[in-house]
């Protein structure tokens, strides 16, 4: 049975995933994920000693952040 895409958003609107990476895909799903979200603010509230969340967040998403981005 072939899905009913009438009342889906416009398919231009999805252009650009015809030319993006494999990269970019990730990360437009990990962007959307509740659970990588919490994880993420979670571990960019932490004090100076993040090490253990940085070590949960390198397992569960296979990321790792080599130093805080400048304000």
């Amino acid at each position: 049975m072939t899905p009913d895409a009438s009342r889906w958003r416009s398919a231009a609107d999805y252009d650009h995933v015809e030319v993006s990476t494999a990269s970019d895909i990730a990360w437009e799903w990990l962007r959307r994920n509740e659970t990588y979200d919490k994880d993420f603010q979670d571990w960019a509230k932490a004090d100076a000693d993040a090490g253990p969340l940085t070590d949960v967040i390198r397992q569960r998403w296979g990321l790792r952040f080599p130093g805080r981005s400048a304000p």
